[in-house]
């Protein structure tokens, strides 16, 4: 039976994220499987009902009773992986956190993005009403810059399109993880040089903080599975 791996993506982004990087790990004879979270894509779950959790419960659910299963996070789903670890630690080989959060007990993705001196996010950030924790997307001038620098036209307007936007409250609570769950997990992560969203900086004080088996790095926008595809799977199982 071929090993598993499940792909969870970022905010203001869907499972199609990951169309270039799936035939690739396929063609390398592993399971995978793209996870759609609540609210993303063609999922029209109201906002009000999207919690942390229930990204969660999304990944848990495509995981199933498989085990040794590599679970890939792209920015935000570095919180949702981080969780999900804690939850069903005997479950997983490995994490691999791609341009993502990686999270300290008790952490918010709020929290982690305060710390980011040269994040583009907050240029390009909009909401209809932040005092009633509104839904928060992207401007579109924002989405090459802050997304897809060095991504082809198409990809851009792709994104631009396809653009909705998410809920707060998975932004705003805080993880709970363990030394003895989460911190038995193995652990890599794959830098992005070149990110407006998650800055390399942060990127980088993250990993500090946190024991990673390996540290590899792309000289890539915050979207390595449209323009590095074939070199993000190969260090996805490496």
């Amino acid at each position: 039976m071929s090993q598993s791996i499940v792909l969870v993506h970022g905010s203001w982004m869907d499972a199609s994220a990951w169309d270039k990087v799936v035939p690739l790990l396929e063609n390398k004879d592993y399971a995978v499987t793209a996870v759609n979270l609540p609210g993303h894509g063609s999922d029209n779950t109201p906002f009000e009902q999207i919690q942390l959790q229930s990204y969660v419960d999304a990944v848990k659910d495509a995981i199933g009773d498989k085990t040794n299963v590599i679970l890939v996070g792209h920015s935000m789903a570095g919180m949702v992986i981080s969780q999900v670890a804690e939850d069903i630690p005997t479950q997983l080989e490995k994490l691999a956190y791609v341009a993502a959060y990686l999270p300290q007990n008790g952490e918010s993705l709020y929290d982690l993005s305060q710390q980011d001196q040269d994040s583009h996010i907050g240029n390009y950030w909009r909401q209809d009403d932040p005092e009633h924790y509104s839904p928060a997307s992207i401007a579109n001038e924002g989405i090459k810059e802050c997304f897809a620098a060095d991504c082809d036209d198409a990809i851009v307007q792709k994104l631009i399109q396809n653009h909705k936007a998410d809920a707060l409250a998975p932004l705003a609570t805080p993880v709970h993880l363990t030394a003895d769950k989460f911190g038995q997990v193995k652990k890599v992560y794959v830098h992005t040089t070149q990110d407006n969203a998650v800055s390399y900086y942060l990127q980088r004080l993250m990993v500090s903080k946190t024991p990673v088996w390996a540290v590899y790095a792309l000289d890539s926008s915050h979207s390595p599975f449209f323009s590095h595809p074939a070199e993000l799977a190969d260090l996805i199982v490496k």
